[in-house]
């Protein structure tokens, strides 16, 4: 089939907004979609969070328009074919799709977190770079991303090319000759891995090849470990979307929490006595891991929450606005400095994430079935009580009218027994 024919056979079954790029797909894109390359959103017209991913999805298609990749959206509710071919579980889903290949994306809803999950996904694992005038573009563009620098051949070659295979859909993974690095650089080793984050770039200590002779295992395990620990920004912003990542790390993860209002905007209360303002506490945390990276990265993983829901679950109590939280991602256990927001200095800062190291901070929280069952209930109750200041009408009906009809139900079967008595009683004393 010609590209003629794909292309009248699609502007049968599609039709595209005026104002957008993005693609209505109907049930018919099941029996032609082809080898084509796509993003998808499953969407039901109902779903609040669907109306909210619009925009995004707009920008979205606009971004990746000139491109293989095609930027579509289904309605479920009209078209069930294709909520059922793809097991669309919830709304909105959005999902890739190449050929019979389907991957679910399950990252953060922003324009750059989607169209970089796209990019990587069409492209192949490991997307090489001729020169080093790519390499110094690819820089630019500001992302972090995984570098292997020489001949691509043995092992080291196979362990990167196999893990950024599972990885991709989470960084960007590239390959450049040994020679176009001259320009930039003298690498350590040849061959050699480099992640080139913060304006910076730093190495994989490649082990000996003694060491990866007769088994290649060991270095798998170690690289793979390399890139979950290095995967992140030494300050980057923490969202439900990536806590699932930040807690492979198996580090000590330390949290400036702060409330955003808006994207980029972060509020603070000036009437407090001891107001702290969130932007300067914010850049006061990250100055710590910026001027005691070597000191402190082994350890912990720095960043920064807007949403502070995510850090009261984990503290399962409501933290003051703004606060410092430090959470150990292999047990769950939490730390809290003694001293409020408003006495922290980067020196107590530094007193407290030590006091972590030495094993002498007091923790709290951990992962045991009670923990995890008050969390669960700690989650529920605030979940409960964020609905009802939001919209107290709706919380009593969506949860007073369940419980008049159970208390009915109740009634009817408790008290039947009684009520039968009472009769029977009252037909004896007629007889008599």
């Amino acid at each position: 089939m010609d590209a003629m024919k794909v292309l009248v056979i699609f502007s049968a079954l599609i039709f595209s907004c005026q104002s957008s790029k993005v693609l209505e797909l109907s049930d018919r894109f099941l029996e032609l979609r082809g080898e084509s390359t796509w993003m998808i959103m499953f969407y039901a017209p109902w779903c609040g969070h669907c109306k909210k991913l619009e925009p995004v999805w707009s920008h979205v298609a606009q971004a990746l328009y000139g491109t293989d990749i095609r930027v579509g959206r289904v309605d479920c509710t009209r078209f069930t074919a294709m909520a059922s071919e793809f097991v669309v579980k919830g709304y909105p889903t959005i999902m890739f799709i190449q050929g019979d290949t389907r991957h679910t994306y399950r990252g953060d809803r922003t324009r750059d977190d989607i169209v970089g999950y796209a990019l990587r996904m069409a492209n192949p694992p490991v997307q090489p770079l001729s020169t080093y005038h790519h390499l110094k573009d690819t820089i630019n563009q500001g992302h972090l991303f995984f570098l292997y620098a020489g001949m691509k051949e043995g092992q080291l070659w196979e362990s990167f090319k196999s893990l950024a295979d599972d990885e991709r859909p989470h960084n960007f993974f590239y390959s450049i000759d040994a020679s176009c690095m001259s320009e930039f650089t003298d690498l350590e080793t040849n061959p050699a891995i480099l992640v080139f984050k913060d304006d910076t770039h730093y190495y994989f200590p490649v082990p000996a090849d003694e060491e990866i002779a007769n088994d290649i295992s060991p270095l798998n395990e170690t690289l793979a470990d390399w890139i979950v620990h290095e995967r992140f920004p030494l300050f980057s912003k923490i969202t439900h979307g990536n806590m699932q990542h930040l807690w492979k790390m198996r580090k000590v993860l330390i949290m400036a929490v702060v409330e955003e209002h808006r994207v980029g905007v972060i509020t603070t209360d000036e009437s407090d006595e001891n107001y702290v303002d969130g932007y300067k506490f914010k850049d006061m945390v990250e100055s710590v891991i910026r001027t005691n990276r070597d000191k402190y990265h082994e350890h912990f993983q720095f960043g920064w929450t807007g949403s502070p829901d995510i850090a009261n679950s984990i503290a399962m109590e409501r933290l003051p606005l703004p606060s410092l939280l430090a959470v150990n991602t292999s047990n769950m256990y939490h730390y809290l400095p003694e001293d409020p927001a408003h006495h922290l200095t980067p020196a107590v800062i530094e007193i407290f994430l030590d006091s972590i190291i030495g094993g002498s901070a007091p923790s709290y929280g951990g992962d045991s079935y009670p923990m995890r069952a008050y969390r669960v209930f700690y989650n529920g109750k605030t979940s409960l009580e964020d609905m009802w200041h939001g919209n107290p009408v709706l919380t009593a009906v969506l949860f007073g009218l369940p419980l008049g009809f159970l208390s009915l139900i109740c009634y009817s079967i408790w008290c039947s027994d009684i009520m039968d008595a009472d009769e029977d009683e009252d037909e004896h004393e007629k007889k008599e």
